[in-house]
């Protein structure tokens, strides 16, 4: 059957699965094995061939399966859906967004190597890249949303490292202040420095927008990043991650996942299986609650002021709305506001809430609160989350898929509280 014409939310229940392997299974099993027998020798040294690059794929030839920690049918069938939704050619899945987040950077960087990245980004990303990579002698730059193109080259050519650009890493929005990057003009920035000897590699964390309400591939991205845990598993109840592109690239990602061994095991890709069967009707239901409780909170008497991709296309600049309207397909399901006050009044909001939990993480079908600059940002230096906006007074929501009348009243409570 040509699978082209069906949308990625009709294939998630099979694509890529044979029921015939395995004695028809409605669903694919957990194979919850370390390696898989070969039918003879040449059978195995082929595979082998394969797996290491030795030699080329045929076009109709089956990939063999060695040992869990090259493939695995759970992995290889969750990767092959992951590609329907980014259109991308391959994927690898990870045991946690930041080993992918890692991995991908530690392959195309090499001591010496400049990184250019936006901020703010996940506090765990900007430890690796601030800590991490300078025990690698690997030098990082930042720059901010609303920088031009001609600033960001500018600060590069500066440092007297542009020939050593290797690589651009930008998420976008930004967590937690849904400050927005522009991925093609990032691109423009990566023709700029990449030469035919030392091409730079673009790659875009999009957990904030899941798999649905951005294709950063599509914008000039090489390399699309997520940490599965969030709406891809969309329970909290698994951690995982993912990294998509071109076969080329993919497949240098997977070869250092295999001597890192970082891969997922079988049991986390049945999850994640599991979860893209409802992928699209929840974060459906979560964009469309955040969108009522943005409403709420942009009228809140207790509220100074609202970070909601729905306010950016309303009320921001011209600039800004063409951004939106260009490379976002939805407004998401992501809020932070400022309460009127600071720490205190923060963390009393937080300390009352009932129904939304006090947690880190997003993306869960529960609605969660936290406190960035305390919690998942506490890493950050201090001046700069000054300068992005992560100040004592900000509160982020990750909504979920409760009742938005609900979610509202919760909030309201604690306000008020």
């Amino acid at each position: 059957m040509d699978y082209s014409s069906f949308r990625p939310e009709s294939l998630m229940m099979s694509y890529g699965y044979k029921p015939a392997l395995s004695e028809g299974a409605i669903k694919c099993p957990i194979f919850q094995t370390s390696t898989f027998v070969f039918d003879s020798a040449e059978q195995g040294k082929r595979f082998f061939e394969v797996a290491y690059g030795l030699s080329e794929k045929e076009e109709d030839e089956e990939l063999g399966l060695i040992y869990s920690r090259l493939n695995n049918p759970d992995l290889e069938i969750l990767e092959n859906r992951l590609c329907l939704w980014d259109k991308a050619e391959d994927c690898a899945v990870f045991e946690s967004g930041m080993s992918a987040i890692s991995t991908a950077i530690m392959e195309f960087m090499a001591p010496g190597d400049l990184l250019l990245y936006s901020r703010p980004v996940y506090g765990g990303t900007d430890h690796f890249i601030n800590h991490f990579l300078k025990k690698l002698n690997i030098e990082a730059i930042g720059f901010m949303a609303g920088e031009s193109e001609e600033e960001i080259i500018e600060r590069i050519e500066a440092t007297g490292k542009g020939a050593h650009l290797t690589m651009i890493h930008i998420e976008t929005p930004a967590n937690p202040t849904n400050a927005l990057i522009d991925i093609e003009m990032c691109a423009r920035i990566k023709e700029h420095f990449s030469t035919e000897e030392k091409p730079v590699v673009l790659s875009v964390d999009n957990t904030y927008m899941g798999p649905l309400w951005q294709h950063p591939l599509k914008h000039g991205a090489d390399l699309v990043l997520y940490s599965a845990t969030k709406y891809i598993g969309g329970h909290s109840d698994v951690i995982a991650g993912a990294c998509l592109g071109s076969k080329e690239l993919i497949a240098r990602v997977k070869g250092l996942r295999t001597f890192l061994g970082n891969m997922a095991g079988p049991w986390t890709g049945w999850l994640l299986m599991r979860s893209l069967e409802t992928l699209k009707v929840r974060m459906d239901q979560q964009a469309s609650n955040a969108q009522k409780v943005a409403e709420f909170l942009n009228n809140h008497p207790k509220v100074e002021h609202v970070y909601y991709l729905g306010n950016t296309a309303k009320n921001g600049t011209e600039e800004e709305k063409a951004l939106i309207a260009r490379q976002y397909t939805s407004h998401g399901a992501m809020i932070a506001f400022d309460v009127i006050g600071g720490e205190a009044e923060a963390f009393s909001f937080l300390n009352n809430l009932k129904l939304i939990k006090l947690a880190v993480s997003l993306g869960g079908t529960e609605s969660l609160a936290e406190h960035p600059q305390t919690m998942t940002h506490a890493d950050v230096d201090q001046e700069a989350k000054s300068i992005m906006n992560i100040t004592e007074k900000l509160i982020r929501l990750s909504i979920g898929v409760e009742h938005y009348s609900d979610l509202i009243r919760d909030i309201d409570q604690a306000l008020n509280a």
